[in-house]
């Protein structure tokens, strides 16, 4: 899995398409646990539930499906007044794609068993033939190591930079729009 430094960075990224009339501290947050969410899964281990099952690590809920759904009910649970209009709209779109985006950064790392795109309809695991990112370990104290440094440098690398070049074309984009056309 990608860290969930890298998780959040991008939901912050995929924020920034935003107008600032969504935008609000309810917003990030939400992006961004959505975008970490998918890897509640990690305490299925705790009881026994293995890593290759519906409910096992990157399973169900690193699937499209379960990103939609999420996207939904935050919407829904948190939106309630703007769920049946183009705000509502806007708001599924971007908690589902924060939680989108958490299956494929890890289908781009190096290791684990594959992510479960389209659970429930197909439990087969996959990778991306490119697969760049150094896998996160699981836990805080593994992370304090070595091998969280290697992590954190690969996803400066494969998820800082682009992300970064990604929100300075979205303000030059916002900016360009704003400017009034001369004749």
């Amino acid at each position: 899995m990608a860290s969930i430094f890298a998780h959040g960075l991008t939901a912050y990224a995929f924020g920034k398409t935003f107008s600032k009339e969504i935008i609000s501290y309810k917003f990030w947050f939400l992006g961004i646990l959505c975008s970490i969410l998918p890897d509640a899964d990690v305490v299925g281990f705790k009881f026994g539930v293995a890593y290759e099952d519906f409910w096992g690590h990157r399973g169900f809920t690193h699937s499209f499906v379960f990103a939609i759904l999420l996207g939904v009910v935050c919407t829904f649970i948190f939106y309630n007044k703007h769920f049946f209009y183009k705000t509502g709209l806007l708001l599924i779109l971007y908690f589902s794609v924060c939680t989108a985006s958490h299956g494929i950064l890890d289908a781009m790392t190096s290791g684990g068993l594959g992510i479960a795109f389209f659970s429930p309809f197909d439990t087969t695991r996959y990778f991306f033939p490119w697969r760049p990112i150094q896998v996160s370990p699981i836990g805080a104290s593994k992370f304090l190591s070595v091998w969280g440094i290697k992590v954190l440098l690969s996803e400066l690398i494969w998820i800082g930079i682009p992300v970064s070049i990604y929100i300075l074309v979205i303000r030059y984009v916002k900016k360009y729009k704003t400017q009034p056309k001369s004749v």
